[in-house]
């Protein structure tokens, strides 16, 4: 295995790990799919994940990426997650294009609104709780 490979692979297994303590407990690294790759890690609420850990950065071509993966996956939103060097998995970047990130957060300004109307009690507990994290 090279050494950019195996720095990939490093990567990808920090995230996933992060995920699974933080965010999933089901995350997991994809198998590669070729032409029709749907993205590296899966279990990245609504996303298809491109996980990223080059020396040199090009964020156009990890969105292309991620965007294209994201309708190869059935996900609404792709993202890529970039390792910061010399710094830890909770450091990295998570990068997406303005367009993915105003979708997005039209939908949670939605689903908040809803909540917010229909059951007040559980949006000021989740908002509560969410602003404190």
């Amino acid at each position: 295995m090279s050494a950019n490979k195996a720095r990939g692979t490093t990567w990808e297994s920090a995230v996933v790990a992060y995920l699974r303590e933080h965010h999933n407990p089901g995350a997991r690294r994809n198998v590669q799919m070729g032409a029709k790759d749907i993205g590296d890690i899966d279990g990245y609420y609504l996303h298809a994940l491109e996980a990223k850990a080059e020396k040199a950065i090009t964020l156009s071509s990890y969105i292309a990426q991620a965007n294209r993966e994201a309708v190869n996956a059935s996900q609404p939103y792709g993202c890529a997650v970039v390792k910061r060097r010399m710094k830890g998995t909770a450091d990295g970047y998570v990068v997406r294009d303005v367009a993915t990130d105003v979708r997005l957060m039209n939908r949670f300004r939605d689903a908040e609104e809803l909540l917010k109307e229909y059951q007040f009690d559980v949006w000021y507990e989740h908002d509560q709780h969410h602003r404190a994290a």
